[in-house]
């Protein structure tokens, strides 16, 4: 019986299908097994040694611990190159993060006539609300920006002395930029003049802590010369300046050394400032200078762009026209000339016609001499009494018809210049002013030669004869701290600071010596002193090391309990590592064994920086200032010997 069509076609639809299977089967196996081997190599050549390949199908698992995010997902981009991405399976884990370093913490706080601003990465801890109020009470009426960012780390070591300083800083700068750090501020601002920068400088040295490393950037601007100046003179008694102005350095070289071809001996004191008139002021002045000189005597005044030149009474005629021509024709265009000849004097016997006053060092005046009318009486009277005071002043003066126009205007700026001076005499006649005395403005004979140019007008002659004292000290100014550090050099040249053997105690035949220098600190108040102490080279290093820390600090201890304020001083121990003398000898090896006081000076800023990551960089200078328990350590075994 033969089976029936249907039947036939059923088993072979079936055979058919039973045939695929297997062949999908063994495809299947074939690609997963070529999958694998192609991925794992792959992953194997770009160092991922670390990852398991798995196939599952079509599908290819990637499985283990990346050491990094960006390497694993190197990873799957390795095997994605390798099998379509879409089968790719991600099973990998990535490592534990180390403890991520803190971030550097900065502040950088700009005060200005338009408010206060602060920005930069400081603590969380810190108080924002706190600090913004300080930097408010520095200006009740300013602007406080805040533009800083926090990180949840602590507070680094230096970080609040840092800050407070800043902040104690910017109280005496209302034009600054103040950036701090951990143990570092760094300073630039503007002064209103040289003195006042001195006096800024000081105070923030005295005020740091010792600990905190500040370095000091400010700047005095130029003056502004009106009349920008320049007066020159030869007379029997040489050459000298009475007052010179200069735009820049270069130009005050070639003024100055027109000056010493002239006669002019030893240094001369030329203002640089703005306000110059003409670029070619320099070159006027040289010309004007030489042509001085080619005459032998007398005066040459440049107010601007008027120069004065008076001859000696006497000076040939065609010498002087001769010059005055040459002169003339070199001079810039934008320079005009005066140049006098005096006339022979002429027997007077009606008696001379001159103003005096004098000025006493106590402050009292008299006026003495002619005036023209009794108007000019009264207002001579009335301006002396407006300069030095209404009780201070005698006048002694009477009227004289027929004396010169401009007589008023002489008297007038003759006295106006003497109010310049502490003491002094002037004397008006109508060819001159003379005017002596002293001042303690070093740039006092220069302001009132540019003065008596304005006032007197072209081609008008007046003498001066100013000297220079320096101003008295306040009674309770501090001394100089560098003053302080030498006398305390001296001091322990004549009996030095020793010690017990081996031990921190201070030997009883040097305790006259620790007070004397205990003394002299009283007096000079807060300043930043590091107390060093140095050993010889016997015994082990960090023995020494430790006896040099603990000498040191016992001479801050002895200090403190003789009253006197050390907030201000630091206690560091240099072991061996710093000898003064040969360590081979008993002579050398007693050299070295020492306590020095010294300074703790501001660090020089050399450029203006703009970034917080340029202010924070360690330069040179930071290894040279490191506290000592960051360098090797030094010091003795058998210290009995130190």
């Amino acid at each position: 019986m033969r089976p029936s069509f249907s039947i036939v076609v059923v088993l072979t639809f079936v055979l058919a299908a039973g045939l695929c299977l297997i062949g999908a089967s063994y495809a299947v196996t074939a690609v997963e097994r070529n999958s694998e081997i192609v991925v794992r190599r792959a992953l194997d050549t770009k160092g991922h040694d670390w990852a398991e390949v798995q196939s599952d199908g079509l599908r290819v698992v990637i499985t283990g611990t990346a050491p990094d995010e960006a390497t694993r997902f190197n990873a799957l981009t390795v095997a994605g190159d390798e099998v379509d991405p879409s089968r790719v399976i991600d099973g990998m884990d990535v490592a534990p993060t180390a403890d991520l370093a803190p971030p550097r913490f900065s502040a950088e706080i700009l005060r200005n006539d338009s408010g206060i601003s602060i920005i930069g990465l400081i603590p969380a801890s810190e108080d924002r609300e706190a600090l913004a109020e300080a930097l408010q009470k520095l200006d009740r009426q300013a602007l406080v920006t805040d533009l800083m960012e926090t990180a949840d780390y602590p507070k680094p070591a230096g970080w609040d002395d840092a800050m407070a300083f800043a902040v104690l800083a910017l109280s005496k700068l209302p034009r600054a930029k103040v950036s701090a750090s951990a143990g570092l501020v760094k300073i630039t601002a503007i002064s209103d003049s040289p003195e006042e920068k001195a006096r800024l400088e000081q105070e923030l040295t005295r005020a740091a802590p010792p600990s905190l490393r500040i370095g000091l950037s400010i700047s005095a601007p130029r003056p502004v010369i009106t009349p920008f100046t320049l007066r020159f003179l030869i007379g029997d008694e040489g050459a000298r300046f009475d007052a010179c102005s200069a735009q820049d350095d270069t130009a005050r070289n070639r003024i100055v050394a027109a000056a010493h071809r002239a006669g002019l001996e030893g240094r001369a004191n030329c203002t640089i400032g703005l306000g110059v008139p003409s670029p070619n002021w320099a070159q006027a002045a040289e010309l004007s200078i030489s042509a001085l000189a080619e005459l032998g005597r007398g005066s040459v005044t440049i107010a601007d762009a008027d120069i004065t030149l008076i001859a000696q009474q006497g000076t040939d005629q065609a010498d002087f026209d001769r010059v005055v021509g040459e002169l003339e024709t070199s001079l810039p265009k934008v320079f005009a000339l005066h140049a006098v000849l005096p006339e022979p004097e002429v027997a007077n016997t009606a008696g001379p016609s001159e103003f005096t006053a004098t000025l006493s060092p106590e402050g009292l005046v008299q006026l003495r001499g002619r005036v023209g009318d009794e108007t000019l009486r009264d207002m001579t009277d009335s301006y002396a009494r407006a300069a030095f005071g209404s009780t201070a002043v005698h006048t002694a003066t009477r009227v004289v018809p027929d004396l010169p126009a401009d007589w008023p205007v002489r008297v007038l700026a003759g006295l106006e210049a003497l109010s310049r001076l502490n003491n002094g005499a002037l004397t008006v006649t109508p060819d001159n002013v003379v005017l002596s005395g002293m001042s303690h403005d070093a740039d006092a004979s220069a302001e009132i030669a540019g003065l008596l140019s304005e006032k007197l007008g072209e081609a008008q002659d007046f003498d001066l004869s100013i000297t220079y004292q320096e101003p008295p000290e306040p009674e309770d100014a501090l001394p100089d701290p560098e003053f302080c550090e030498e006398q305390i050099a001296e001091m322990q040249q004549a009996n030095k600071i020793a010690f017990e053997p081996g031990s921190a105690t201070v030997a009883s035949g040097s305790l006259d010596t620790l007070n004397s220098i205990a003394d002299l600190l009283r007096e000079c108040g807060p300043i930043r002193m590091e107390i060093q102490g140095h050993t010889d080279s016997q015994g082990r290093e960090e023995m020494n090391q430790q006896l040099s820390q603990a000498r040191a600090q016992s001479i801050l201890n002895e200090l403190r309990s003789r009253r006197v304020l050390t907030s201000t001083y630091a206690a560091v121990g240099y072991g061996e590592s710093q000898p003064i003398a040969d360590n081979d000898t008993e002579a050398g090896r007693e050299e070295n064994r020492r306590i020095e006081f010294r300074l703790i000076r501001p660090e020089p800023i050399e450029e203006v920086e703009t970034g917080l990551e340029a202010i924070e960089s360690p330069g040179p200078e930071a290894a040279e200032t490191a506290p000592a328990d960051e360098t090797d350590g030094a010091s003795t075994e058998g210290a009995e010997d130190q």
